[in-house]
């Protein structure tokens, strides 16, 4: 059998496992990417991504091009309604009053993006193909076996039957909610499981005559069932996404024709006699309808041996907050330069440890945070208390040994961020027009008060004896941004280290007696080096 090796095989191409291509790639890290499908699904799947993910996608060069994709402008605000078809008057879904209302550019550098899965995962797929990612289509994992020097994917090509072995370091498991390879690892989840099941299908109608040109983000809709749901694919308004929920128990995806939906998609917009097509959502088949479990779950862990789960093979939750998509491309970005780092020696195995120890228990935030607002929207009630937006989205907190010292988790509402260890780190306006946000994504980043010579010091000593490389900047100083020590809850001797990822690894709020030997057990431990 052909044996290929590579340094990291992801196992499902969507919008989890092309992010990890982006992120590994941009880091020099050679990456397959292994999709059964024989191309990018048409099905736009979700809408929209948190500011706090498109900040990090513009850390990659894809900002400009998301803005360009999205169907609503930058600070659109995306329009939940209820009627009880789409002809009928709408009334707005009243959003509970803990959803932060403040603009996402006091704490940030963007806004809520509203693009379509489909058109992400386009942009994705060029931008890790422009970096050398190899993303595979039509090909079947067979197995994923590992030993203590690597992984072994089994694959066969679906077109040829030609099989072969991949070698790589690691493996990222990003098989959707399903996931095979959660199952062959034995790793069971943890959650209320599935709570429902919905048929969806990209349709072609002129609705406009019950539009009647009033803004339409998503309508939930009495007709024909309760919780069916109409979304505009574009702005042309002949092209609807239809969704609407049915019971396995006594019907099946099959039982949902072409004929049948097209009714269906009539009683739902309130319009007799409308011609409807549906569109493929799989390329090179004629499937126009799927179905799709709607659910909650978290693995019980998030790494075996060699092996991560990311996305929704990780976890899995309903579409409302708009966390899921957003939390597997940030699985990604956690775990990818904690395996680069690993890869190239300049971190111990040890490392690879945090991204469990840190996504797992943000997979249970998300999770539970969108089934409590699944249940206040859609169910008569949360179940448990609703956290402010920015803080499930941008203000979480990792406490792990890459946060060395920090053992805080809650989540802070993101205009309170002030470098507390294990937070994104602050943003901050310069005087150029840019932000303090865009220091970060390469390098560890060492920030220091104007009087903070010693902590650089230490820094770059530090970086040569280890092989690190760790980028200073003194605030106010190299960096034109107004009271910036206070912004980051230091002195002027003070110092904050910041992760490639944007978040706070560590912080010294003055000077120390001694601050090579400090800054020298923060980093081995935060890089899990003992040398």
């Amino acid at each position: 059998m052909d044996c290929q090796e590579t340094r990291v095989v992801v196992v499902g191409g969507a919008l989890t496992g092309l992010s990890a291509a982006v992120f590994l790639a941009h880091r020099g890290v050679r990456v397959t990417v292994l999709e059964r499908h024989p191309d990018l699904l048409t099905h736009p799947r979700l809408r929209g991504i948190t500011p706090r993910t498109v900040e990090v996608l513009r850390q990659f060069g894809l900002g400009p091009a998301i803005r360009k994709e999205s169907l609503r402008s930058e600070g659109h605000a995306f329009a939940m309604l209820r009627a009880r078809t789409l002809a009928d008057e709408y009334q707005p879904v009243q959003e509970a009053p803990t959803e932060s209302v403040v603009d996402p550019r006091s704490y940030g550098t963007s806004t809520y993006a509203a693009i379509d899965q489909d058109r992400l995962e386009a942009l994705l797929r060029s931008r890790a193909r422009e970096l050398g990612a190899d993303i595979r289509y039509f090909t079947e994992v067979r197995s994923l076996t590992q030993d203590s020097d690597g992984v072994t994917a089994t694959v066969r090509d679906r077109a040829s039957g030609h099989e072969a072995a991949i070698r790589a370091d690691y493996a990222i498991a990003a098989d959707g909610s399903k996931s095979g390879i959660r199952a062959s690892l034995g790793i069971e989840t943890d959650g209320p499981g599935v709570l429902f099941h919905t048929i969806s299908a990209l349709v072609h109608a002129d609705l406009s005559a019950a539009v009647r040109g009033r803004d339409i983000g998503i309508v939930y809709l009495q007709r024909p069932r309760p919780f069916s749901t109409m979304m505009p694919y574009d702005d042309s308004g002949s092209r609807w996404l239809f969704g609407t929920g049915y019971d396995p128990r006594s019907e099946s995806v099959a039982d949902f024709t072409g004929e049948r939906v097209a009714a269906m998609v009539r009683d739902a917009s309130g319009l007799e006699g409308i011609e409807v097509s549906l569109a493929p959502q799989i390329p090179g088949t004629g499937i126009t309808v799927l179905g799709f479990p709607i659910g909650a779950h978290v693995a019980r862990a998030y790494r075996s041996g060699r092996i991560f789960l990311a996305g929704d093979a990780a976890r899995t939750q309903p579409p409302t907050g708009g966390f899921g998509g957003s939390t597997g491309i940030q699985d990604s970005h956690n775990l990818a330069w904690k395996l680069a780092a690993v890869l190239d020696g300049r971190a111990g195995p040890g490392l690879l440890d945090t991204y469990d120890a840190e996504r797992r228990p943000y997979g249970t935030l998300a999770m539970e945070q969108a089934f409590a607002r699944f249940g206040d929207r859609m169910a008569g009630g949360a179940q448990v208390e609703l956290l402010d937006y920015s803080a499930v989205t941008t203000g979480f907190r990792y406490a792990s040994a890459a946060v060395p010292g920090n053992h805080e988790s809650d989540p802070i509402p993101a205009v309170d961020l002030r470098a507390q260890p294990g937070t994104r780190a602050p943003h901050l306006a310069t005087s150029e027009g840019g932000s303090t946000l865009d220091l970060y994504g390469e390098t560890l980043v060492l920030l220091t008060g104007r009087d903070g010579s010693a902590w650089a010091g230490a820094a770059k000593d530090l970086g040569t004896a280890m092989g690190v490389d760790i980028r200073c900047y003194v605030l106010g100083v190299d960096i034109d941004v107004a009271e910036g020590e206070k912004a980051h809850g230091i002195d002027t001797h003070g110092a904050v280290l910041v992760r490639p990822d944007g978040f706070v690894a560590w912080r010294h709020h003055s000077c120390a007696a001694e601050p090579t030997s400090a800054l020298a057990e923060v980093l081995g431990t935060l890089l899990a080096r003992r040398d």
